[in-house]
């Protein structure tokens, strides 16, 4: 039966990832494509955060810094510097990591809500260095006018940003992949280990710190990667990024999709990235919105849609099974 489940999940998954890759080429609204390609760059920061969140079980609030980290990264080597767009986006990737080890060591030292304070305040620091550099970043003002991806003379503007679109879903594709074969590894299962009972994984023989900080920095190389390439399609690297409505907002596509499923997070940034669109005429209210949902789906759905999905799946799978044992029952009877 699970088998079964798992099979159901599989086309459901490949519907939408075949729905998504159709979208642009049967929607032609540019300003669609635009929530498209912003979602798809989320749902990687998502997906990314939920290895370290969800399988590890580190209460990591510094996640969305990284992501402001890799836009900046990319942003100052490509106008500041001339370096090409490609090398821009891995060095983007590089820092992310770098900026996650570096919170790592004394997050090795606390526990529990230690853990969020001192990642919230590491984002925070972040946040004062940037606009304290403003010869080099652009201080609070931001980067403005970084220059588009381009490829043998072609620029990805071109066309309502077409490139840009498939560029980012193979990055989103790519990254779902590499981060569901990392939790499945063994890596995946001495993380879960740490998280479920740290002290019976230790007594194992799992290093603690060794795969806290291998966490971190995988976890953080994502969301640097696509902060570059977010500052290369916006144009714009701001010192907004480091602020607590992105976290909050990653945090809750997070927890709409179901933690500890990778798949989820994604699903989650689609439903929310459109939702909180259509909700920006709202103000303040669409926050509070947000927050309501996200909490509602805490207490009575906590393994979020991807959850629901299995249980949908798992149902129809039942009354399927139950037709059938009736049917055979039925048939018995008039045999007889």
């Amino acid at each position: 039966m699970k088998q079964n489940v798992e099979r159901r999940l599989l086309s459901i998954w490949i519907v939408l990832i075949g729905a998504v890759a159709l979208a642009p080429l049967v929607a032609h609204s540019e300003y669609v494509r635009h929530l498209l390609i912003i979602a798809m760059l989320y749902a990687v920061v998502a997906a990314s955060w939920d290895l370290s969140l969800g399988y590890a079980g580190i209460f990591n609030f510094a996640h969305v810094a990284f992501f402001a980290i890799g836009a900046y990264t990319g942003g100052i080597l490509v106008k500041n510097l001339g370096v090409p767009p490609w090398v821009a986006v891995f060095a983007g990737g590089l820092m992310g990591s770098a900026a996650g080890l570096l919170v790592c060591l004394p997050v090795l030292r606390v526990k529990g809500i230690y853990v969020c304070l001192v990642t919230f305040a590491y984002s925070q620091l972040w946040l004062h260095v940037i606009r304290s550099q403003g010869e080099i970043t652009g201080g609070s003002r931001g980067l403005v006018l970084i220059p588009a991806f381009s490829f043998a003379g072609y620029s990805f503007d071109q066309h309502n940003k077409l490139a840009y679109y498939y560029l980012v879903f193979f990055i989103l594709l790519i990254s779902i992949w590499l981060l569901k074969v990392t939790v499945k590894s063994g890596f995946g299962l001495s993380i879960v280990a740490l998280r479920d009972n740290e002290d019976y994984a230790v007594s194992r023989g799992v290093p603690l710190a060794r795969q806290r900080l291998i966490t971190f920095a995988i976890s953080a190389f994502f969301p640097g990667f696509v902060g570059a390439v977010y500052a290369l399609y916006t144009g714009i690297a701001s010192a907004d990024l480091f602020g607590f409505g992105y976290l909050t907002e990653l945090l809750s596509m997070l927890i709409l999709g179901g933690i500890a499923t990778i798949q989820g997070p994604v699903l989650g940034a689609f439903i929310l990235g459109f939702a909180s669109e259509f909700l920006n005429d709202l103000g303040p209210i669409k926050y509070m919105l947000t927050a309501s949902i996200t909490i509602l789906i805490l207490r009575f759905y906590p393994e979020g849609v991807v959850g629901v999905m299995r249980k949908l799946a798992l149902l129809g799978k039942v009354e399927k099974t139950g037709n059938h044992s009736f049917n055979n029952k039925l048939l018995g009877e008039q045999k007889s």
